[in-house]
């Protein structure tokens, strides 16, 4: 059994996704999200999956718009869709992801974190 909220209480950094499990060939991770500091960025060849923990985050899709996800929300950007997300107070998401899904997609910002770094 994984405590969601003992992982969060693990993360000391924002914008920095930790794996917390794995099934098949997806990862299950956590991040902590406040600010704007992520890039407009895009997966070219797999689907993610955001389902917020707690607070609001402010979504940007090229094709559904801009809208605020709350608590118990899901959202599934589909692969190629550029997308960005932000928040003005802590949000906590987890996130279904392909085990081979770049964090920020081809953009390299400040922020990015590489499979390595997500799986400590």
């Amino acid at each position: 059994m994984i405590s969601i909220n003992d992982q969060f209480d693990k993360i000391d950094e924002y914008f920095s996704p930790k794996v917390v499990g794995e099934v098949n060939d997806v990862y299950i991770k956590i991040a902590k999200i406040k600010g704007d500091k992520i890039p407009w960025h895009n997966h070219k060849s797999e689907d993610e999956m955001f389902y917020i923990i707690d607070g609001e985050l402010l979504f940007e899709d090229a094709v559904e718009g801009k809208f605020v996800m709350r608590k118990g929300d899901m959202h599934i950007v589909r692969r190629g869709v550029d997308h960005k997300v932000s928040a003005t107070s802590e949000c906590r998401i987890m996130l279904v992801e392909n085990k081979k899904t770049a964090h920020t997609g081809d953009v390299d910002s400040d922020i990015t974190k590489s499979i390595n770094q997500q799986l400590k």
